[in-house]
């Protein structure tokens, strides 16, 4: 749902059902609106139907449509057969048009046994652009589900008009959340005392894993759009100090690392935030630690996984930290097959770590365990991590052998990621590189899906937080045109913009003071 939202979130994104004029159309919609918002509105409707009216009308459609050819409106009757609710109205406003709804709190009444809150409908757009009077007119059917303390609330409200007023019970003193769950694929703005209340059920981990996921998720991208402010976001992420689930810290971890690729662009602000990144994550990373074992759980060692990886982006330069992932190279350069010691779920991770450390004789370590890896999982190890090194040639030496014919056809952009992602000189080679060697890599590529034209565009020029690089961006695209890719450069181009509004927003908020940190 998160991949789904960052990306049907702006204005040149497409309907998950598009018709498709010519074939070669299919390629640009091959991508997170046709399959993860997909899956989010097939998960929307179970949540409405309940498992067992869900179940029911997918075997009966199953069943009826057996060897033969099927439309969408098929699915919904099953489902509305199955269960007596609206089912087509309700999934054709999700699947039919564009983009997804901002259900917001515009009044809130707390009492001592009840809550009642009038809500709001409004198209919602990334970059916090006003509405046009048509645009501003869109709207969704909602399907409302809330939770409080005492679980998710039975009764659903289905939100057809643009307003609505709900009244949901409460325990004094407690909590309610909108879109229990996550299950309806929107953002929800909260009310700071909406905020301040929930942050109860956080810390007491009374709000579900996926609700306390959730509540980052929207926060983050409310925060960009300029519907709340910079503040209450890193107040709420305060609260996830002892957070212990996957799901929870994956939205964590997208948020900081979303934020501190924005805050690069302003050097004191981002000196106080990397400060508080490394202190929310002390706790977990003592918690998780360095050593798996086959008797940990599945989503602890993935968990693992992505904590060291976060530390290792805030933390490189700990000494602890670049002292561990030096260990653990260092065994594996004298035994490959050394799992223990370093598994293939950290490798990356202490690749990058010995990298930034190092100079070129680290350099050459990683990039020749190219050539000894036994496959090509082990070998983008090197290919997604070779560019973080510091040294300016060796960047350039990286990108250079991407385009060296050595790489594989479908590998040979995670190199160029690898530079682009590295930080603000990174990004600045690899767009210049792309630019300089466009006619190389159109050979290179030659008939090859344009998706992979797409993935060098995006690895060169995605890191970009700022108008005149968007501009700039355009202008080179109009003077040497990619009519298979002109959907992804529109997509591209739109989030550069958004992030650069996204970066002037933080600097005006209280982010840029140090009395705000020093006070959290």
């Amino acid at each position: 749902m998160a991949s789904a939202l960052r990306l049907d979130s702006l204005k040149s994104s497409h309907p998950i059902q598009v018709p498709i004029a010519h074939a070669e159309e299919v390629e640009q919609v091959f991508d997170a609106i046709s399959y993860s918002k997909g899956a989010s509105v097939i998960r929307m409707i179970k949540a409405v139907l309940g498992m067992k009216k869900f179940q029911t009308g997918l075997q009966a459609y199953m069943k009826k449509h057996a060897y033969s050819n099927t439309e969408t409106t098929d699915l919904w009757q099953a489902f509305e057969d199955s269960s007596g609710l609206p089912v087509q109205e309700l999934m054709a406003s999700w699947t039919e048009q564009m983009g997804f709804p901002l259900l917001k709190v515009s009044k809130e009444t707390w009492e001592d046994t009840q809550v009642t809150f009038e809500l709001e409908q409004i198209w919602f757009l990334s970059d916090g652009s006003e509405l046009t009077a048509e645009e501003a007119d869109k709207k969704w059917t909602i399907p409302v589900i809330s939770c409080t303390e005492k679980g998710t609330q039975e009764d659903i409200v289905y939100m057809r008009e643009k307003t609505a007023t709900i009244t949901i019970p409460i325990e004094k003193g407690g909590w309610a959340k909108l879109n229990a769950n996550h299950e309806v694929p929107m953002r929800v703005l909260s009310t700071a005392e909406m905020l301040t209340r929930l942050s109860a059920g956080v810390k007491s981990k009374k709000l579900s894993p996926c609700d306390r996921a959730g509540l980052v998720n929207d926060s983050y991208a409310l925060v960009k759009a300029g519907h709340m402010a910079p503040e209450e976001l890193i107040k709420l992420l305060a609260n996830y100090e002892n957070e212990d689930t996957l799901v929870a810290w994956d939205a964590v971890t997208s948020a900081l690392v979303g934020l501190d690729a924005v805050c690069s662009g302003d050097e004191k602000m981002n000196a106080s935030f990397q400060k508080f990144a490394k202190k929310l994550l002390t706790s977990i990373t003592a918690k998780v630690g360095w050593e798996f074992s086959t008797s940990d759980p599945h989503q602890q060692s993935l968990l693992r996984s992505m904590i060291i990886g976060v530390a290792g982006r805030f933390s490189y330069d700990d000494p602890a930290v670049a002292a561990e992932a030096k260990k653990r190279f260092d065994a594996f350069q004298e035994d490959h097959h050394n799992t223990k010691m370093l598994p293939s779920d950290i490798r990356s991770t202490v690749f990058k770590i010995v990298l930034k450390n190092g100079g070129e004789a680290e350099y050459n370590q990683v990039k020749a365990y190219f050539s000894k890896a036994d496959d090509n999982a082990e070998r983008k190890h090197v290919l997604s991590t070779l560019g973080a090194t510091p040294d300016t040639k060796l960047k350039l030496a990286t990108m250079d052998w991407s385009c060296s014919g050595e790489i594989k056809i479908q590998d040979f952009f995670y190199l160029m990621g690898s530079v682009g992602g590295s930080g603000k000189e990174g990004r600045e080679i690899s767009w210049k590189y792309y630019k300089d060697n466009l006619d190389v890599i159109k050979k290179l590529l030659g008939q090859a899906s344009p998706s992979l034209m797409n993935a060098c565009i995006v690895m060169c020029a995605g890191s970009f937080c700022s108008a005149e690089m968007a501009d700039e961006i355009e202008k080179f695209f109009e003077e040497n045109p990619l009519p298979q890719s002109s959907r992804r450069i529109s997509q591209l181009t739109e989030s550069i913009r958004a992030n650069s509004k996204f970066l002037s927003l933080l600097q005006a908020s209280s982010l840029s003071k140090d009395e705000f940190w020093s006070a959290l």
